[in-house]
């Protein structure tokens, strides 16, 4: 699942670290989440939608592929 984690934390110029002790996870989590190699639970992505003052569904971009 796409998400724009990467462009709007080097638009606000935040750090990984600083993102990640935002939002309760480690800085490896934040790269897994911004390279597409993890998708993050609903609880993250709240976390993460919340501090960036979007939905879900602004910040994590769904298509019908990622359905299992």
């Amino acid at each position: 699942m796409d998400n724009r984690i990467q462009e709007l934390r080097s638009d606000r110029r935040v750090t990984q670290q600083e993102l990640a002790d935002a939002v309760g996870v480690t800085r490896q989590t934040i790269i897994s989440l911004e390279n597409g190699r993890y998708n993050a639970s609903l609880l993250l992505a709240h976390k993460l939608a919340r501090y960036f003052g979007l939905t879900i569904e602004e910040l994590f971009l769904f298509t019908e592929e990622d359905e299992p």
